[in-house]
């Protein structure tokens, strides 16, 4: 059993820090702000949807090969917890200039090309810049764009930004001062001073936060705390915090455990571990199952996909998480872990009602495995929202389908959105099932939606639009399926 330590260490800017004490919820935009006077940080919305508070987070990370590099990925401060910031490099707006006060060239470009009026925002509209900056020498109008879809501008408008963004790419001589790339190596050794070798327990009063060393340890620590709150990317329990103001005890952090973030690709299918974040899944997803890419890309924007996991999305039980139909509609299984012994189900049947998952105390998610999609088959996922980017869903439609000869011989319809949990369309897959893929099969099937679903009306959508959308996205699948193109399509302007 590893033996335990009450300090979380990290590097701000080019200073180590050693906390002994902090409390669990304690949010790094907070400890920027009123421990350090890093002020650059903003709150703006305290949910992670504006970037105000946007910072980049540093850490090793081992890829596919078992190569260890470092990884810098832009974060929203407001509902990111310092427990999570364990052997990590935090970078700030205020790190960015050189001590001689030149501006880096992205901040020199915002300043070149108006892409400040009021100012509040445009320190985390520098550092996602900056993030792209850091790995991206050329970027595409649309890669500009995805890095930007976390960050709101209220008074400037979004053209001058990009411009901003295209001219700081061409500012790159080989003697360019920057803090990451000049420090590289220096913070790489820094770090590895600093992984994770025991258990961490910062205990005070009521006050419990735990970051287990790996999975062996936090499925005892589990053992010991069921009734504890585990904490991998904060997307949705930062909010708990910031919005709910609930006051979580013990915490368990878990985004250190490296058993929970591989992704191993087989003829079989991919097992993803439930700490890999959206962002670490996105490639091996898109590979196998193409659709999932262009999903992804509009799960919140960069800073929630490099904080948000697929596990946590499971384990959390929403009716309208992202991840849940498309992973059903492909047959996914969830793997559980209590204490040594672990036991797989199918995904759809971990999900019992609102706010109920099968999972017993003590019990957490270890990963999650994808069937390979195989010849004959169709797939494809759909998400509509209020607004294209950083939205949460009104409904979300995942369909797959296999066709012997002009036969439909298998189909899985999963939604998000249109009941208490994720959940299957068996009655529209029974009137598919054994009928010509056809318009007029189709229109038939539209039919048993009311069979399977019964849908709520909210801020998001009445029942009558869920259904109805539901329905035609049958049909867009159709379409698609047998090739007309129904997607708009994106031309880049050539000058």
């Amino acid at each position: 059993m590893a033996q335990e330590s009450g300090s979380i260490r990290f590097i701000l800017n080019d200073t180590e820090v050693a906390l002994s004490e902090v409390a669990p919820t304690a949010t790094l935009l907070d400890y920027l702000r009123l421990e350090h006077r890093l002020t650059g940080t903003k709150e703006g919305c305290a949910e992670g949807d504006c970037g105000a508070c946007t910072v980049l987070v540093g850490r090793l990370v081992r890829d596919g090969r078992g190569e260890e590099g470092l990884v810098y990925e832009s974060v929203n401060a407001c509902i990111r917890f310092i427990g999570s910031l364990n052997a990590t490099h935090v970078v700030t707006v205020e790190h960015l200039a050189a001590k001689d006060g030149t501006l880096h060239p992205v901040q020199q470009a915002m300043v070149d090309f108006h892409g400040s009026q009021c100012g509040f925002c445009t320190p985390g509209f520098v550092m996602s810049l900056y993030g792209l900056w850091l790995t991206n020498d050329n970027p595409s109008r649309a890669a500009i764009e995805k890095a930007l879809q976390g960050n709101l501008c209220r008074c400037t408008g979004y053209e001058p930004i990009i411009r901003a963004a295209e001219a700081a790419a061409r500012e790159r001589p080989s003697a360019l001062f920057d803090p990451i790339t000049r420090t590289r190596e220096a913070v790489t050794a820094r770090l590895e001073a600093l992984r994770q070798t025991e258990t961490i327990v910062i205990s005070k009063g009521e006050d419990c936060l735990i970051l287990p060393v790996d999975a062996t340890d936090l499925a005892r620590v589990l053992a010991e705390h069921p009734d504890a709150t585990i904490v991998a990317g904060s997307t949705d329990v930062g909010l708990w915090v910031t919005k709910q103001m609930r006051s979580l005890n013990p915490v368990i952090f878990i985004g250190g455990i490296a058993e929970l973030q591989r992704i191993e690709s087989s003829e079989a299918g991919l097992t993803i571990g439930a700490g890999v974040s959206y962002t670490a899944a996105r490639d091996a997803l898109s590979a196998a199952y193409p659709t999932l890419g262009c999903l992804i890309d509009r799960i919140g924007g960069d800073q929630i996909r490099n904080m948000g996991t697929i596990g946590g999305n499971i384990a959390n039980g929403s009716p309208i998480g992202d991840s849940p139909p498309p992973l059903i509609a492909l047959g996914a299984t969830v793997t559980l872990r209590l204490k040594d012994s672990t036991r797989s189900l199918p995904l759809e049947d971990f999900f019992i009602a609102y706010g109920r998952q099968d999972r017993k105390p003590g019990e957490f998610v270890e990963s999650v495995f994808v069937p390979a999609l195989h010849a004959g088959q169709h797939f494809a996922a759909y998400k509509v929202t209020k607004r294209r980017d950083e939205d949460i869903s009104a409904l979300l439609g995942a369909f797959r389908i296999s066709l012997d000869g002009d036969r439909v011989k298998t189909a899985r319809i999963a939604f998000g959105g249109m009941a208490a949990t994720p959940k299957r369309a068996k009655a529209v897959e029974a009137a598919l099932i054994g009928q010509p893929w056809t318009e007029d099969t189709i229109r038939k099937a539209q039919a048993a939606f009311e069979a399977d679903y019964q849908p709520i009306t909210d801020w998001r959508a009445t029942a009558a639009y869920r259904l109805l959308a539901a329905k035609n996205l049958l049909m867009r699948f159709f379409l698609e399926s047998t090739g007309e193109i129904v997607q708009l399509q994106r031309f880049e302007e050539v000058a």
